[in-house]
């Protein structure tokens, strides 16, 4: 029998499940762990080995699509879904918002708005990882990958390219590439940190995903800083689910959805 995740002695309390995997959504789960009006539990999908420990209760792996997630949604009498996963998480996103439409479970997103196009800026943007790939072009370069280990291996039909590959964990299996090299390594990265890591390298193009937010814009304003490109991958068409940028608006929402114990008098 699966573990209790939420708290069984403390049916009064609403419960709150996050889909995390995000900064934002350990932010959240920091701001609610500290609030005994609210019973909650961040969900991890699994895909980082050894993730960081959560304050929350957390489940990790995935629910079986919309349909087991809606099952759990209802067997916990979840009473308010939240989607704090990354940007680019859209089977999980849309079979949140699905699951919440099938058993009546209020949702909402957190997703950090997407980065801007600033003065200095060299960015080409496409709509996928392969389309990024033809972008690079044929004559040899010195590439940054920075999209995740998941969809690197689209980068082997160009092998005529010396690659920079940096990700939480190893790329599994390793590329069939003549000239890469492997950085394993966790955000938040500075800016003058990421000026280092491209002249070190000698990168002089790079490519990334719109994820928006804080900790990895590092290697965007470095690229600016040194006129460097960027292949930007756009994001896609989100869930279309109520949505919020940050923290503060997502506590803020709950706190209008939901009516915390101590609010009631209990």
């Amino acid at each position: 029998m699966a573990e209790a995740l939420f708290d069984m002695s403390a049916m009064d309390r609403p419960r709150i499940l996050i889909l995390g995997g995000t900064t934002e959504a350990r932010q959240l789960a920091e701001r609610l762990a500290a609030d005994s009006g609210y019973d909650a539990v961040i969900s991890l999908a699994g895909r980082t080995a050894d993730p960081r420990p959560q304050p929350l209760p957390t489940r990790v792996g995935g629910f079986g699509g919309a349909e087991g997630l809606a099952a759990f949604l209802k067997a916990e009498n979840v009473a308010l879904l939240i989607d704090a996963t990354h940007p680019f998480a859209a089977r999980i996103s849309h079979n949140a918002a699905a699951a919440a439409e099938a058993t009546g479970t209020p949702i909402f997103a957190l997703r950090r708005p997407a980065w801007e196009l600033e003065h200095g800026d060299r960015w080409t943007r496409v709509d996928s990882v392969a389309e990024a790939v033809s972008a690079l072009g044929g004559a040899p370069r010195r590439v940054f990958l920075a999209i995740g280990r998941q969809e690197a291996f689209h980068f082997e039909k160009a092998p005529h390219h010396k690659y920079v590959v940096r990700s939480v964990d190893p790329v599994t299996p390793p590329l069939a590439l003549p000239d890469v090299t492997a950085i394993l390594a966790c955000g938040p990265f500075a800016e003058a940190d990421e000026i280092d890591l491209f002249k070190e390298h000698g990168i002089n193009i790079v490519v990334a995903k719109n994820s928006g937010g804080t900790a990895t814009y590092g290697k965007i304003a470095a690229a600016r800083k040194l006129g460097i490109e960027v292949i930007m991958v756009e994001r896609h068409k989100p869930a279309d689910v109520p949505s919020v940028g940050d923290c503060d608006e997502a506590l803020e929402r709950i706190h209008q959805r939901l009516s915390p114990v101590k609010d009631r008098g209990v």
